[in-house]
């Protein structure tokens, strides 16, 4: 077997492309009763790997992306417009309902 010499930053470079996955399950019994399971999910990676496999949740946080709290406000903003405009369309549709009677 060939002995190779890696530095730190290959190693994390391999793990970065590659990817990690870190799984781990922690419970609290007292005589025999579960009080508290955690449960760990830890995925190392970069974000141009995890992008790869479906993984961009970052993408869509508030606390990553400003640009996403803008969206959210136009959002608000569209949902009452619509709900308002749904209100004006039913006003109209029950007084027009009312002069053909």
């Amino acid at each position: 077997m060939e002995n190779r010499h890696t530095s730190l930053a290959d190693t994390l470079e391999r793990v970065l492309d590659k990817g990690v996955v870190i799984v781990g399950d922690i419970a609290v019994c007292v005589v025999d009763i579960e009080l508290l399971t955690l449960r760990v999910r830890l995925f190392i990676a970069s974000a141009q790997t995890a992008r790869e496999m479906g993984m961009d949740w970052w993408a869509n946080d508030p606390f990553f992306s400003p640009k996403v709290v803008d969206r959210m406000a136009e959002m608000k903003d569209l949902t009452q417009q619509n709900a308002e405009l749904r209100d004006r369309l039913a006003v109209l549709e029950r007084a027009l309902g009312e002069r053909r009677s």
